[in-house]
This record gives structure tokens, sequence and C-alpha cells, in this order.
């Protein structure tokens, strides 16, 4: 008796699921060639995009090859087309490496470049903050010790992204001022900061070696 109710309840179902697919087979083949489709679609979109990252990236390497070369001419040439019309990502490292590549010919005018990169409220703040350390370095040869400082000083906080580079040249700027105590003041802030690389800390030692030496005089 059960195997009979059994049966009668399988022929149900299958009626049951002939008239669904009667009524609704045309909507669900739809879908299905909609969900093909999609994906082929986006399988496209991504083999694309990946040609197209591809291709920039190939560019960026031209313009770094022709940077290396003493090409600056070439590398500007391709820096400005990719500053302009790459991808987010890459249009972001195509600015930075512009501005670096115009501070090799004019250091001011590299200043303005990076400069310009920090008041871009439409950039992240870690790397706005970059620009600044970048154009506060190229300042250390060019202007003044209270200039630097205000460039820098803001970078070289406990918590700051950049505060390694930024204790480092505010020292290096505040010791070619002879402003030895500021100098001392800098090194000893960055090489006493646990989290400092050994390059640095390597390099401040022979900074502070010269801050403890004192201004040199010339007798005559």
């Amino acid at each position: 008796m059960a195997d009979i109710f059994r049966e009668i309840d399988e022929e149900v179902r299958r009626d049951k699921a002939a008239e669904l697919w009667k009524k609704y087979g045309w909507l669900i083949t739809g879908l299905a060639v909609l969900a093909v489709v999609a994906v082929a679609g986006w399988q496209f979109w991504l083999h694309r995009e990946n040609q197209a990252s591809q291709a920039v990236g190939a560019r960026l390497e031209a313009a770094l090859k022709s940077s290396r070369d003493g090409d600056s001419t070439q590398a500007e040439t391709i820096l400005k087309e990719l500053a302009s019309s790459a991808p987010a990502g890459y249009r972001l490292i195509a600015r930075f490496r512009l501005a670096a590549e115009t501070a090799k010919g004019d250091a001011a005018a590299g200043i303005a470049a990076f400069d310009a990169l920090a008041n871009d409220a439409t950039l992240d703040a870690t790397y706005r903050d970059l620009a600044k350390l970048r154009a506060g370095i190229l300042r250390v040869d060019l202007s003044p010790y209270a200039e630097v400082k205000t460039t820098l000083e803001p970078l070289a906080s406990p918590q700051g992204a950049w505060r390694h580079s930024a204790r480092e040249f505010l020292g290096i700027s505040a010791l070619k001022a002879n402003q030895f105590d500021e100098a001392g003041r800098w090194f000893d802030a960055a090489i006493t900061d646990p989290q400092a690389p050994q390059a640095l800390r390597q390099r401040v030692e022979l900074y502070l070696a010269l801050v403890r030496g004192g201004p040199v005089t010339v007798k005559n």
C-alpha cells in the first residue's frame, strides 16, 4: 500500500513539474541564457581590463627605462600621457614619477609639482603626506631651515607614516643651518624610535657624530 501511495505522489509531482515547465519554461530558459551571457560578458570585460592594464604597465616601464637611460624628455612625455589618461592607480604613480623627473632637471619645479600633489584634496591623506615629504626633501638644498621645518615637522609626529624620513631630513636641514641643538633633537627622535629602519639608524649615527663635534671654527 505504501508503494502505491509513493507512486501516486511521484506521478502528481511529475504532473506539477510538467505544468510548471509548460507555463514558465520560457522564463527559466531566458534566465539561463542571460546568466550565460552575463558570465561571458564579465569574462570578456576582465580580459580587456587585463590587456589595458598590461599596456599601461608597459608604457610606465618604458618611461622608467627612459629615465634610467638619461632621456628625461621621453620619460616626461610618457608620464604626462599616463598622468592624464591612465587608470587611477597608474595615474597616481605617473604623477609622482613625473614630479620626480621634473625635479631632476629643476628642483624648484619639482617642489611645485609635489606641492600640487600635496594640495590635491582628491588624494588619500597618506599620498598627500608623501608628496609633502618629497617636497620637503627637495627644499633642504634650496630653502632655509624654517621653511623646511614648516613642511616636514607635521610629518614627524610619533604616529606619522613618514616620520622616519621627515626626522632625518629635518635634522640634515638644521645641521646645514648650523642649528646643532635642533639637529640633535631630530636625530635623537629618529634613532630612539623602536620602529626606525636599521639603515636609517646607521646614517643618523654618522649625523650625530657631526652634531657632537659642533661647528667647525677656522683659525687664520
